[in-house]
């Protein structure tokens, strides 16, 4: 029983990480968002009273909460790099120790122990240690929710941009299919469900200790945290259920995404360069056979088996395509030029005479390049021939303009659909319509295309814009301005993982007014770094100024 009472804390924040990778694909859990960090905070409060470095506890609590999340969250990454993803996670795991050691700094004073054998319950008095516990104060339990919440934004802010930023799976996302409640990102973009989600998770840990201290205390007060929460969260979800019942005023695009599902192999392999055109001219001959035809064909990432612009091959081949049938051809695609080579889309338009081109902005890390390669070798042995070389960075907004008057295409490439302060500019440019072209066959039939939907849900809430994604193989669909897939590409037995058409109707709003936070960005997340900056500095000097009190205080009663 004493070993079990050792081990809780730490199986309690191992649990807190499991309990939010279950939020996510191919669980789906969202409710678990609400209690998902309740283990870890009961871990970090109420576990290591007499731990002589209590602050380092916290920091490992924190640390073994973050790895089971991200090793678990994040396993789809094995399907390219076993090793990447197992060394991956001790940087990722950082965010949470941060986190704990935080929540520690707030942790409540501990109350004195009450023999409630010689004081009755009904009899005790009201300035006993337990009666005055913070506990079992609102304004306090309100406070305390407040610095974890902006706590928990601001890491997962940083984690968003720090060395390039992986910032995928907040808690916030965990909503992803909770309609009315999302609505709010056009305001605060997705850091700010991430702080509602934590505030109610500290909330609900907060209700319970209180009502276990109520039992020891009469009379109960009203649970005016609780209540406000709760509040809040209907209020929430209020202004979401108006906002989907008060559509705005639409023109229709007809669009075709084309999913080849070429596997990863075959991909710039010289022997399966005729089969990738046949498989392309197969699907977008049925594309363009649909009635009416489609405006604007889309094609995934790195489509063509060589350099477009460069291989000539490639390029008569697309430009032919768009002029025999008189549609914009949206493809992802490599770009070469003298030393340099860049992940790129391109939109041929005008019967195949005007292309017009995008240079990826976001690399992804050990995906489109090795940071440090030539700094630490070791990382490009571990990587493999996964990234033989780097790509190079673009550097402008490029906004596609087709044909079709009026539509302007913010072209998004592989995860840049996750990112919503790179998203915003390209609508700042003009953009009305959000592509995403992407090939998530790099992870095979794993749960990293349906993460990959999951997080990139949120661009079109915040910039209220539709999106169309064409993946190589994972999911290709349409997203309307809430955020709800109205389409998707799936085979008969219902998987994403196949070859196909998907097309139909996208909406367009006719007005071209920016959302607030398409014109201020991540402001509610910078807020909440403000806000715990602040905190931060006042509980360290609280605690520096505190600890010569209690050393004069023992030499006094030493005297």
């Amino acid at each position: 029983m004493r070993k079990a009472l050792r081990l809780w804390p730490w199986l309690a924040a191992i649990s807190s990480g499991l309990l939010q990778t279950a939020c996510f694909a191919p669980f789906n859990q969202s409710w678990l968002c609400w209690i998902a960090l309740v283990p870890l905070l009961a871990a970090v409060w109420f576990s290591g009273e007499n731990a002589k470095r209590r602050w380092l506890r916290d920091l490992l609590l924190g640390y073994f909460c973050g790895l089971a999340f991200f090793w678990t969250v994040l396993s789809w990454l094995i399907t390219v790099t076993g090793l990447g993803w197992f060394l991956l996670q001790f940087y990722m795991a950082i965010y949470f120790a941060v986190f704990a050691w935080f929540c520690g700094l707030l942790r409540p004073r501990p109350i004195q122990h009450v023999d409630l054998a010689n004081s009755p319950r009904s009899s005790l008095p009201n300035e006993s240690p337990v009666a005055r516990s913070p506990w079992l104060r609102s304004t306090y339990n309100l406070r305390l929710a407040f610095l974890i919440a902006s706590a928990c934004v601001t890491l997962e802010w940083l984690r968003g941009w720090v060395f390039s930023g992986w910032g995928w799976n907040g808690l916030g996302v965990a909503l992803h299919r909770s309609w009315p409640l999302i609505q709010i990102a056009e305001f605060s973009g997705v850091a700010g469900l991430s702080f509602m989600v934590a505030f109610a998770n500290v909330i609900a840990l907060a209700t319970v200790r209180r009502f276990i201290l109520e039992t020891q205390v009469r009379p109960m007060k009203p649970h005016f945290d609780l209540t406000l929460t709760m509040a809040a969260i209907v209020g929430v979800m209020a202004f979401g259920v108006n906002k989907l019942q008060s559509p705005p005023a639409t023109e229709s695009i007809r669009v075709a995404a084309v999913q080849a599902n070429i596997p990863r192999e075959e991909k710039f392999t010289p022997a399966f360069r005729q089969k990738i055109f046949d498989q392309f001219t197969r699907l977008s001959t049925l594309a363009l056979q649909s009635s009416p035809p489609p405006d604007l064909v889309l094609w995934p990432e790195s489509s063509m088996p060589g350099p477009v612009l460069e291989d000539e091959e490639s390029y008569h081949y697309v430009t032919n395509l768009s002029a025999t049938g008189h549609v914009d051809l949206l493809l992802g695609a490599i770009d070469e030029e003298p030393g340099h080579a860049y992940n790129a889309a391109l939109l041929v338009s005008n019967n195949g005479e005007k292309v017009q081109i995008y240079r990826k902005l976001h690399l992804v890390p050990f995906g489109e390049y090795i940071p440090g390669r030539h700094i630490v070798p070791l990382l490009a042995q571990i990587i493999g021939d996964q990234v033989p070389a780097d790509f190079d960075v673009g550097k402008e907004y490029t906004v596609f303009h087709l044909s079709r008057g009026h539509v302007d295409v913010a072209p998004l490439i592989c995860f840049e659909d996750t990112i919503g302060e790179l998203t915003r500019r390209f609508v700042l440019g003009g953009a009305n319509l959000l592509a995403n072209v992407t090939n998530d066959g790099w992870f095979l039939r794993s749960a990293g295309s349906q993460q990959h939907l999951a997080n990139a849900i949120f661009r079109c809430v915040e910039t209220r814009r539709p999106m169309v994604r064409a993946a190589n193989t994972g999911v290709t669909c349409f997203v309307d301005e809430f955020g709800r897939v109205t389409q998707q590409l799936l085979d008969e037995h219902g998987s994403q993982f196949t070859d196909g058409v998907l097309s139909g109707e996208v909406k367009l709003k006719t007005g071209r007014e920016f959302t607030f936070y398409t014109r201020h960005g991540e402001l509610f997340a910078q807020s909440c770094a403000g806000v715990s900056a602040l905190a931060l500095l006042l509980l360290l000097v609280r605690k520096i100024l505190w600890r010569p009190r209690k050393e004069i205080r023992a030499e006094s009663a030493q005297m």
